[in-house]
């Protein structure tokens, strides 16, 4: 139930805004409805009149003007109808299309301001199906149900009205059956809705997969493993095949046998009719302008049933959908702190003070640690895989919020800062650098998008990345993305300080610059490095401890907690852990 109101508050949501034209779609609706279930009396009249004309044999008393008169009103009202329909279908189309397309920039939206636990935690893939399979069922729906669920239902109301006005005894023999088809129908829909529910969590899961073979496809082809891949890949396609036939199978039972009913109750329609006329309750020819009559009736009472249930599975793939899209609207955001306090660069320097922080609320990674950095100073953090090397640089770009104790900037908490202000001042050079489509220029200048020609070729200077741009046929006008061929690891780093350099942060987290390059190009990193570090408070994550000789002060990790910390000079002299990782280090060099 509680999934149900939310998927009700998702829709209304969005369509709030549109209801003039829902308004207009109703009247219409209403109109083409009503034409609809008018025509039928004037095709019984018409009947009537001819059977009148035809037994009266002289042709005296009776003329074919009202049976004209009838077919053209019939006529009228099916035209009417129809243009009703028309002028519906093309207002809806509009407002459906104009209301998906304002969820999907607000699920994008929505992306950017959640809080990267989020993303830690739901594969690409099942985020993409948000703006793939589910956003497509939730627009295939209103564009084909949403107007059949306002018409039909407004011809299933009209049609009783009208059946028990022309005649209360047929009407009830049309609608005897009711019960019995909203008993079977719930009970299909119920088994119907599970598969179809499984259906897009397993095109998710498929989703997932998919992409997260393609993004590792070199690793699957160097490892021999194309075989395995596809294996892993039929796995989940074959879950994806079982639901969607069981939730297709369940949902196409319905038309069918709506179908089925719908001749059904034709036939005892027209056995009731012919019943009366035997048993003298109505002349023949009112008999069998009621016969006729009734058979459309029926048709019509029957086409609701038979049109929604034949959409079915459209529509609960569009509940799924906004039901999954309304969870992730739900997610917190990260709290940006829109009363906060601004940092006005770092005057004093950056702590952790007594941190306690775990992904997990039941597996602490960091236990109790106090580092820190004066105005100026560069740490280096240093430590074997699963430290918690990486964990501290998410707590002081606040991606994550320590689970005790604090991070603080000049003696202010970061919870209490202003999220832009924190963010304008902590620049971050990650370990897997990442660019985006468009030149290079524009990758420079990411971080600063109205920064001049001449401080993007700055930046590149100071980088060491400008003479290879310069070699390249289109120079900064180079067109890239992440996946291009054009730059190497060690260039898409020197990119990414560019882009660092460029936008002049007070504080700086480089988080493994050099780790994944040879040693000509670390040496070039190296020398960007410096450059940005210079004069600039920041932390230095490494592995190869002889790109952090230079600190003001090395600090090292061990389980999540700081073992030694102080200069190059003293932790060898100490000769503890750290003495034992440089030693190792450079024996292999």
């Amino acid at each position: 139930m509680g999934d149900t109101r939310k998927t009700i508050r998702y829709f209304i949501k969005y369509l709030k805004s549109y209801w003039k034209g829902i308004t207009i779609v109703v009247i219409l609706s209403l109109v083409s409805s009503g034409a609809q279930v008018l025509a039928p009396t004037f095709l019984g009249q018409a009947v009537t009149d001819l059977t009148n004309y035809l037994s009266d044999l002289k042709k005296e008393t009776v003329s074919l003007n009202t049976f004209y008169g009838a077919l053209g009103s019939m006529l009228v009202f099916y035209v009417l109808s129809q243009v009703a329909i028309f002028i519906a279908w093309m207002v809806m189309s509009k407002f459906n299309a104009d209301s998906t397309n304002d969820m999907r920039e607000n699920l994008f939206s929505k992306f950017q301001r959640m809080m990267i636990r989020y993303f830690d935690t739901h594969q690409d893939g099942k985020l993409l199906s948000l703006f793939t399979s589910d956003l497509d069922n939730i627009f295939n729906a209103m564009n084909n149900a949403i107007f059949e669920i306002i018409s039909q239902g407004i011809m299933f109301i009209g049609t009783i009205i009208v059946m028990f006005t022309v005649n209360a005894q047929l009407a009830w023999t049309t609608i005897a059956s009711t019960p019995l088809i909203l008993i079977v129908a719930v009970l299909i829909m119920k088994k119907a809705r599970i598969y179809l529910d499984k259906q897009q969590d397993e095109i998710g899961d498929l989703n997932g997969y998919i992409t997260e073979q393609i993004n590792g496809e070199k690793v699957i082809i160097t490892n021999n493993l194309r075989q395995e891949s596809v294996a892993g890949f039929k796995t989940y396609n074959n879950r994806v095949r079982k639901a969607m036939f069981k939730g297709q199978f369940y949902s196409g039972m319905l038309f069918p046998l709506m179908n089925g009913l719908n001749l059904l109750n034709l036939a005892i329609v027209i056995a009731m009719g012919a019943w009366m006329i035997i048993s003298g309750q109505v002349s023949q020819a009112i008999g069998l302008g009621l016969i006729v009559t009734f058979v459309e009736y029926s048709q019509n009472y029957f086409q609701p049933l038979t049109q929604i249930t034949s959409i079915y599975s459209m529509i609960q793939l569009a509940l799924t959908g906004a039901r999954r899209l309304a969870t992730v609207e739900e997610q917190k955001d990260e709290n940006a702190v829109p009363n906060g306090k601004i940092l006005h660069g770092v005057q004093e320097g950056v702590k952790l003070e007594n941190v306690h922080f775990g992904y997990d609320q039941n597996k602490e990674i960091l236990h109790g640690v106090n580092i820190a950095v004066a105005k100026g100073q560069s740490v280096a953090l240093v430590g074997p895989t699963g430290s918690g090397k990486t964990t501290i640089m998410n707590l002081l770009n606040r991606f994550y919020d320590v689970n005790s104790g604090k991070v603080t900037f000049d003696n202010i908490d970061v919870r209490d800062i202003q999220l832009k202000s924190l963010r304008d001042n902590v620049g971050i050079v990650l370990q897997d650098s990442v660019l985006f489509s468009g030149t290079i220029a524009d990758n420079i200048r990411y971080g600063k998008p109205n920064a001049t020609m001449d401080e993007v070729i700055s930046a590149a200077k100071q980088a060491n990345i400008h003479d290879f741009i310069e070699s390249l046929p289109d120079g900064y006008n180079t067109r890239v993305n992440d996946a291009s061929s054009v730059f190497s690891t060690g260039q898409k780093q020197l990119v990414s300080i560019a882009r660092t350099i460029l936008t002049n942060p007070d504080f700086l987290i480089l988080d493994e610059a050099t780790s994944n390059v040879d040693t000509v190009t670390e040496e070039k990193i190296q020398q960007a490095m410096d450059a940005v570090i210079a004069g600039r408070t920041s932390f230095v994550i490494a592995h190869r401890l002889k790109t952090i000789l230079n600190s003001n002060k090395i600090v090292v990790l061990k389980d999540g907690n700081v073992i030694e910390e102080g200069s190059h000079e003293k932790l060898l002299a100490d000769k503890g852990f750290y003495y034992k990782l440089y030693t190792d280090q450079t024996a292999f060099n």
